[in-house]
């Protein structure tokens, strides 16, 4: 099986310096970082700087990630970081906005590329995030004997390393010297498995999300906009939630103001969504210093950076993708002790689950449900505080993972 899984990631590698460019920008874009990795890493690396390497996949993992690059930039800051991205969502994003040292694409998962990177980079420590996990880059290591760490761990009994077919792949496992897992199943499903070096810490991203609400940020906007009424923010919302969002904005009778803040934030799909709002409707981009803010009902904010410092400002938060195949970020709005609503594809998320059962977070079918949510939720000034004091708590228990990480390690040099 392995020697199967080499072959079609060479001939993918092939096929992609060939054809990279006849597709979308994406791939364009993940076909030359691809090219030009070894070049970059030789160009910002300092050979006399000894390197911690830290790997994610796309923008969701840099943000569990990110607690730790900053924690491990304080404690050793003799050394460099190197940060490797495998999706050109999150390498474009943070490439210039992000306190490692050197930002790079992950060369595909070849025996050539993992040796090449490897022996180039040299890691005296590398960290995994969450389960972008790459056989042959964790066989090299092993075989290298470098200190090897998963944080943010979820795993199940149907994870693919786990399959009868695959115990080449259970046993490129043995590569991490500790498995920091979210959950006790994770634990348990490790421990099942022969693995005994498993610490349960939580999610890292609880923590990240702390600290920004701990910066306590300040957008006169905002208050402007608000003008004394409820606020609903719509985050990361995908073209199901906004046609929910919008049929009830356009129909509600009740006061309230709304800030949507869409997935995509191209100017096609955002005048998609302005054009479809009956209510006074402004874009972020179009807010001047002589913008009344209070005579507008609707705000579209098509710029990216801001959300997560916004939500300290919500009465209720509705989160997007709960039609798709992953919610956004629900910590974010969490910490901030805000109820939260969202669609009904929640399974692969245990944040949203506990908070579902808790009562903090309300999942929604169809806009009928949508509309009996957010009507009792604007009348009931009780039931609001109750929903955000749970989702509040809930966070606040969750913070701490990287400090468990980083006195592990400490404690196992």
């Amino acid at each position: 099986m392995r020697l199967l899984y080499n072959i079609i990631l060479t001939i993918s590698e092939n096929l992609l310096r060939v054809f990279g460019n006849f597709f979308g920008s994406k791939i364009k874009a993940f076909k030359e970082g691809q090219t030009d990795v070894f070049n970059h890493l030789r160009q910002c690396l300092k050979p006399e700087k000894e390197v911690i390497w830290v790997h994610v996949s796309s923008l969701g993992e840099y943000e569990q990630a990110l607690p730790v690059i900053e924690r491990l930039k304080k404690q050793y800051p003799d050394k460099q970081i190197l940060l490797s991205f495998f999706s050109p969502s999150g390498y474009e994003v943070k490439k210039d906005k992000t306190p490692a040292d050197c930002v790079v694409y992950l060369p595909i998962d070849t025996p050539k590329n993992t040796q090449k990177f490897v022996d180039l980079v040299k890691p005296k420590m590398v960290f995994f995030v969450k389960y972008d996990l790459w056989p042959n880059y964790l066989i090299k290591l092993q075989k290298e004997q470098i200190p090897t760490y998963l944080i943010s761990g979820l795993f199940k009994d149907n994870h693919s390393f786990f399959k009868w077919y695959n115990k080449w792949l259970k046993n490129t496992l043995k590569s991490f010297n500790h498995f920091f897992v979210q959950d006790d199943l994770s634990k348990q499903v490790l421990e099942k498995h022969g693995f005994k070096n498993v610490t349960v810490t939580g999610d890292t991203r609880f923590d990240r999300v702390y600290y920004i609400a701990q910066e306590n940020h300040h957008f006169d906007f905002v208050n402007d906009f608000k003008n004394n009424q409820k606020l609903l923010i719509a985050g990361s919302t995908w073209p199901k939630d906004e046609t929910l969002l919008i049929q009830y904005i356009n129909s509600s009778h009740q006061a309230f103001k709304t800030i949507i803040a869409p997935h995509e934030v191209d100017e096609a799909h955002v005048n998609q969504i302005y054009q479809q709002l009956d209510k006074k409707t402004i874009r972020y981009t179009d807010i001047t210093d002589q913008t009344n803010l209070k005579d507008y009902d609707v705000i579209i904010l098509n710029t990216i950076g801001l959300l997560n410092k916004l939500y300290k400002y919500a009465d209720v938060v509705y989160i997007g993708n709960g039609f798709g195949k992953s919610i956004h970020n629900i910590q974010e709005p969490a910490v901030f002790g805000t109820p939260i609503i969202t669609g009904p594809n929640i399974q692969k998320f245990n944040e949203a689950i506990d908070l579902a059962n808790s009562g903090g977070l309300t999942v929604i079918k169809n806009y009928k449900e949508l509309k009996n949510v957010l009507d009792n939720l604007w009348s009931d000034e009780n039931l609001r505080h109750e929903k955000a004091q749970i989702t509040k708590a809930y966070a606040l228990e969750n913070v701490g993972a990287t400090q468990k990480i980083m006195d592990y390690i400490n404690k196992n040099k």
